[in-house]
């Protein structure tokens, strides 16, 4: 399995998460969330795409769906 490409929210764009993701790679964002900096992980395991927080984890059936948990969480930057 490839290592990880760990990103700092804003460091790249929402579109070029999802490329990453779907080549294969978990993408690990450090974040600003409940008042401290925390890593989360973003995957796709060629189905499904996870958004796993330290809170919970997310699911996303599509593209379309994953794409608007980057951008309304901030996790990439504004194209």
């Amino acid at each position: 399995m490839p290592e990880p490409l760990r990103i700092e929210t804003g460091e790249l764009t929402g579109r070029e998460i999802l490329q990453v993701l779907q080549d294969g790679r978990r993408v690990v964002v450090e974040a600003e969330l409940l008042g401290g900096t925390h890593e989360l992980s973003l995957r796709h395991d060629g189905e499904i795409y996870y958004c796993d927080t330290p809170t919970t984890l997310h699911k996303h059936p599509d593209e379309e769906s994953m794409l608007a948990c980057i951008e309304n969480m901030g996790y990439g930057r504004a194209e």
